[in-house]
């Protein structure tokens, strides 16, 4: 993994990279006077432009949506990059090339090794294409592609190529071009056969090329065109790599991403044909997993393509095969349903085609009535609950219900937890809702358990809770690690903490003295945390403490000044994204014509928190 960006890079990338010219690539700008630009804003759809630029003092700010930030924060909205992605993204763009540093020393070694293996996959698939366009062997993968209604030009869309026959060709192709063996291998392009010599890891396979969301190559998946034992796997991908993780990749995401942020959805199929056959039916927001179950992972990367954070827009649409197989596949996704914000859906054809077949059979508007036709992710599950019954008998009707009733009372809201249980009741044929909706009730956690749940939760906030997460972590470090945490945690002040129960530990530890006074502790950790649980009147909350100095740190390398100094800039980053909040309704509220003092004042006060912002959030950049 490429260490810590270097500070001086980030900066000389955002120099290199006008927010103007950057913007402009996705907007049309024009002058308003005053040094500002105006245009319509790519983050929500508006009648009038609100979205204002200010290349003279480098930032963005939407008067509609209240979207703003720097030019690394509209590369990170518009891509759905993370910061270092972004950071990369636009070096890229400026020709700069980026060094990282590991274990505080410069690693040119780390950043060259990523760059060759990205370089290597690069020239891989372009070596792919020209096989697929030029060997005669190839003629199979062209039967194949037809077979499924694929023609040439779907083939390049898709960037499709041919792993030839025989047993090196990729390998020759690329030690030609001085990568070294030990890189293929490296970037699972090559293996050691069963003499011990380098071979291709792909033999006689048509290969879709896997890209990240920054559009690079990192793997490949390839199907099979020969039959019998030693024709392997019909599919195979990519091994495990620094490059590839196939936990972490969706294929077809980076094609799909504009148009996830533009119309608040995403389909997720299951094969890579699927994708091509969804994409070239009008619906390009399809992606599938790569090899692998959709997991917890694949679901933050749509929640980041889909920026899920309101459950009244966008839709996560899962499509499935009709067969047992995807039913249950279905249900595997239904237990990652309340990670998700938004809505989620299932879509399934009666007849059981995947969305390839069924394109290849009926046409661009079947994929298209496909997805249109999907049904609430919640009722899938259910109905796949209770068909495992005989409803033709009071028991199993009585035992559907039992079985149902659990997945009820996981939706959140009370509202829809009753109009479920009234729809359970005609699934289930009571005609009998007041029974129905008693019945589902009884099965809800008991009065004492939810008020045990909710206590626990006020001194331990949900893990993904990303603002708790940070406020916790940095309690940790002040408890477990005050040696290090020293006098930067001290500066602290209370309200930057918005847990009641982080902000009481703050002030117990403040009121032990505050952390400089428990550098003496440095030998003897359990007196400092003595200290603070003595300065804590809760019984409930000294237990808190203690769990906080003994719970491990979220670091998976020694804790360090880097790491320190990482969590105290996040906390106060936090801060000051609430205190811009804040600023922004009120700028919003403001009229620039009548109010013009206030106005220019509070804008003035806004661009200082967001460069505030961005100075605590470059501190804190990580490994890429």
């Amino acid at each position: 993994m490429a260490g810590r960006i270097r500070d001086a890079d980030i900066a000389l990338v955002r120099e290199r990279s006008p927010i103007a010219d950057v913007i402009g690539d996705h907007v049309q700008l024009r002058p308003v006077g005053g040094g500002s630009l105006v245009g319509l804003c790519p983050f929500h759809d508006e009648k009038s432009p609100s979205f204002n630029v200010r290349p003279s003092v480098g930032f963005f700010h939407c008067f509609g949506c209240n979207e703003g930030g720097d030019v690394y924060a509209f590369i990170r909205k518009i891509d759905g990059l993370t910061f270092p992605e972004a950071v990369e993204r636009l070096a890229r763009r400026a020709g700069i090339t980026l060094t990282y540093e590991g274990g505080g020393t410069t690693s040119r070694a780390v950043t060259s090794q990523r760059q060759r293996l990205l370089d290597a996959h690069r020239l891989a698939a372009e070596f792919y294409v020209e096989q697929l366009h030029s060997s005669p062997d190839a003629r199979a993968g062209w039967e194949f592609l037809a077979s499924r209604g694929f023609d040439r030009a779907a083939a390049e869309q898709f960037g499709l190529g041919y792993a030839p026959s025989s047993w090196d060709a990729l390998t020759r192709h690329l030690l030609a071009r001085r990568f070294t063996a030990e890189e293929l291998e490296l970037g699972g392009l090559a293996k050691r056969g069963g003499r011990g010599g380098l071979i291709d890891r792909f033999h006689h396979r048509l290969l879709w090329p896997i890209r990240d969301l920054g559009g690079e190559v990192v793997g490949f998946g390839g199907r099979r065109l020969a039959e019998g034992p030693d024709a392997g796997p019909k599919y195979l991908n990519t091994a495990e790599t620094p490059l590839f993780k196939k936990a972490k990749l969706l294929y077809g995401a980076d094609l799909a991403r504009r148009e996830i942020a533009r119309r608040y959805q995403v389909v997720v199929v299951e094969g890579y044909t699927d994708v091509m056959a969804c994409h070239l039916a009008g619906v390009p927001t399809a992606v599938a997993s790569c090899g692998t179950s959709f997991g917890a992972d694949h679901v933050a990367i749509v929640r980041r393509l889909l920026m899920d954070s309101d459950a009244r827009t966008g839709e996560v649409i899962f499509t499935f095969d009709g067969d047992k197989a995807g039913q249950a596949a279905a249900l595997r996704a239904f237990e990652y349903e309340d990670r998700f914000v938004t809505q989620t859906f299932v879509a399934v054809q009666p007849d059981g085609l995947d969305p390839c077949d069924l394109w290849t059979q009926h046409g661009d508007a079947a994929v298209r009535d496909l997805v249109a036709s999907r049904q609430p992710l919640f009722e899938f599950a259910i109905r796949g609950v209770i068909d495992r019954y005989d409803l033709n008998t009071t028991e199993g009707r009585i035992a559907a219900l039992d079985a149902a009733a659990p997945l009820v009372n996981r939706l959140k809201d009370a509202g829809m937890r009753h109009r479920y249980a009234v729809n359970l009741d005609r699934w289930l044929g009571f005609l009998d809702e007041r029974f129905v909706v008693e019945r589902v009730g009884q099965h809800r956690p008991q009065a004492g358990a939810a008020e045990g749940v909710g206590a626990r939760r006020r001194l331990d906030p949900a893990p993904d809770d990303a603002t708790a997460i940070v406020e916790r972590e940095t309690l940790k470090l002040a408890l477990q690690h005050p040696g290090l945490a020293g006098p930067m945690f001290d500066t602290l002040s209370t309200e930057l903490f918005t847990v009641p129960a982080h902000r009481a530990v703050r002030e117990a530890i403040a009121v032990a003295g505050g952390v400089c006074a428990g550098l003496y502790a440095a030998g003897d950790p359990s007196g400092w945390v003595a200290a603070v649980v003595d300065a804590t009147p809760d019984e409930e909350l000294r237990r808190f403490v203690l769990a906080l100095a003994v719970e491990g740190v979220l670091c998976d390398h020694d804790v360090d000044d880097r790491y320190v100094d990482d969590q105290m800039s996040r906390v106060q980053e936090l801060h000051v994204t609430r205190r811009i909040r804040e600023l922004k309704s009120r700028v919003q509220r403001l009229n620039p014509a009548s109010d013009t003092e206030a106005y220019n004042r509070a804008f003035g006060e806004l661009i200082a928190l967001e460069e505030r912002s961005r100075q605590l959030r470059e501190r804190g950049v990580g490994a890429a």
